[in-house]
This record gives C-alpha cells, structure tokens and sequence, in this order.
C-alpha cells in the first residue's frame, strides 16, 4: 500500500461545481465541433443529469467512435461521447495534480512542464554527463514496449490505484471508465483518444519506473510513453538489466518489450529517440520525419504548418532543413 493518499472524495469529483470547471477546460478550442454545441445548448441541464446519475451510480459510459489516422504510424483512435469525455476532464483534473507528485522527474509522457521537448534536451545533458563531455564512449539501451495501450491490464490498473485512492466510489468511478473499453480481449486495453488514458498509462508505468530507480538502482533513465533509454559507460552492465527488464514487465504489468526495437548502441552511433536521431554534440531529425514534413509542405501554403515545422526544427541542428523548408514554402506561396 502507499503511503500516500487522495485526499479528495467522491462527492467532489462529480460535484456540479467540478463539473463546471471541467466543461470549462474541455470546451476550449472546440466550440465550433456541432457535438460540442449540441451539448452546450442545454449545458446546465446535461450537467445535472450526469451528476445525478453520477450520485445513484446509475452512470454508464457509452460506446465509442472509432477512427484511424497516421501519426506518422497508423493508430486506432476511440472517440467517447461529449458527456463522458466531461466526466473524463472532471475526473483527470482531480487525479491528475495528486498521481503527477507520485511520478519520477524523468518520466516526461502528457504532463504538464515536462514533453517531448524537455525529454530530448534531458537526453543531451544525461549524454554530456555519462560521456564526460564527450571524452568516453556512452552506451545507450533503447527499448519500446510492444502494443503498449492494447496490452494495459485493467486489473492491474485497478490495483496500482488502489494502493493510492481509499474512496471505493472513486475506483468505482475509474472502473467505470477503464472497463468502457478492451482491445483484443476483455479486461485489456486502454483508448487513444481518452484523456484519462494519458493518464492511466503513467500510473501504470510508475510502477516500472521506480523499479529502474530503486532496484536496478539506474541513475541515467528517461522514459517517455512506452519509449525509453538507460545509459551507461559500462556495455556489459546494460545486458544485464534487459532480463531484469523483461522479468518485471512481464510478471508485474504482462507487458512485452518489442523485439524489433530493443538494441544497445555507442552514443557516437546515433541513437533515434523520440523523432530524433541523437550525436554526442549534436541531433538531427530523423529521415521519416523530414520527409513526411517536406512533403506536407510542398501539399500545404498555411503560415500555422510552416511556423510548426520551424519551431520544432529550433530543437536541433538542423539550419540546412529550415532553409530548404522556407525555399520549399516561398515556391508554393
């Protein structure tokens, strides 16, 4: 069990006042979606009624909207009702503040201050420190975890909250929404498309973060998602944590690491993390990447495309890329 607890109640999670604040925050930039309006129309209303079946637990969350897009890889994206992607927004504005005090500072996956951006640069700094600013040779384990949201045990979700929340009706509640949906099986699989389920899948993985930690005791770690790396100056060490790895993957969360995507590389090699393919003094934008924005590029003339790619592309070396992609725009304007 942990030590600490959410101190919030249930009564305050569905309470019309949470309820509020969180259409408050879920509305933003999506007043002009017709569902959105539809539900607005009769706003208070809607709110009452959710929170009503919300006190007689008579609430049952609805089926889901499925859709694919290409992220750059194809993804299946589930889409759930406006009513239930509120209470997704009431429930993740309570537990979010409380499980973010319970994760790793480099854990860097859909939390606030952290990203991608602070991920790549924490890989710079961790880079300097274990190469000795690039005078010994850093080794970098890179692993993926296989299906990582197909693969979420719900169970086991259940438990990790358990050790954290007393409430029954709250876990009630967040049963709820984790049972709304399986994958390939019942009992397992987050959605996509959920807010809780940036959530959730930290929770899940905190777990295997503090093992790396506190077990294997790995001081250079960053994981971001179901991505991560562990660096070391000794090869020899970071072969002998992959079983440990797997071992506790598997038995503790029936996760898998993706063969395919499991190596042990020199730093000097160049390491693809995160979009990025990492030097010891430099990194550059990873082929597919460059060629799925050229290609945008030369399809789109929107100043909001351009001004993206180009703030994306300040994270790296990449002076050549910005000016054939400003040439590429000047052409198509």
């Amino acid at each position: 069990m942990s030590r600490i607890k959410l101190i919030h109640n249930y009564n305050y999670i569905i309470s019309i006042e949470n309820l509020l604040l969180a259409w408050k925050e879920f509305v933003k930039g999506k007043k002009s979606r017709k569902d959105m309006q539809e539900f607005e129309f009769n706003l208070m209303d809607n709110i009452i009624s959710l929170h009503d079946d919300l006190s007689t637990k008579t609430y049952r969350h609805g089926s889901y909207q499925f859709f694919k897009i290409c992220d750059p890889k194809p993804r299946n994206i589930h889409k759930a009702s406006v009513r239930d992607r509120l209470l997704h927004h009431a429930v993740y504005r309570v537990l979010y503040p409380f499980f973010d005090r319970t994760f790793i500072p480099d854990s860097f996956s859909c939390r606030i201050n952290r990203g991608t951006h602070k991920a790549i640069n924490r890989f710079r700094d961790f880079a300097y420190e274990i190469s000795k600013n690039n005078t010994k040779t850093a080794w970098v384990l890179k692993c993926d975890i296989k299906k990582f949201f197909a693969s979420i045990d719900q169970t086991i979700l259940l438990e990790i909250i358990k050790g954290f929340v007393s409430d029954k009706d709250i876990i009630w509640l967040v049963g709820q929404i984790i049972g709304s949906f399986y994958s390939v099986e019942i009992g397992k699989g987050l959605p996509l498309g959920n807010l809780t389920s940036q959530l959730l899948v930290n929770i899940y993985m905190n777990k295997f973060d503090h093992f790396v930690k506190h077990k294997l005791k790995v001081k250079y770690y960053i994981r971001y998602a179901d991505d991560f790396v562990i660096f070391s100056e000794n090869r020899i060490w970071l072969e002998k944590q992959i079983l440990q790895i797997k071992e506790f993957l598997w038995r503790k969360l029936c996760l898998e690491l993706h063969p395919q995507k499991l190596y042990i590389k020199t730093l000097a090699s160049g390491i693809d993390f995160l979009g990025w393919v990492h030097f010891p003094d430099h990194r550059v934008l990873r082929a597919t990447t460059k060629r799925r924005m050229m290609k945008r590029m030369a399809e789109t003339k929107e100043f909001n495309a351009l001004n993206s790619y180009l703030g994306l592309l300040s994270h790296g070396n990449t002076y050549k890329l910005r000016t054939e992609l400003l040439n590429l725009f000047d052409e198509n304007f």
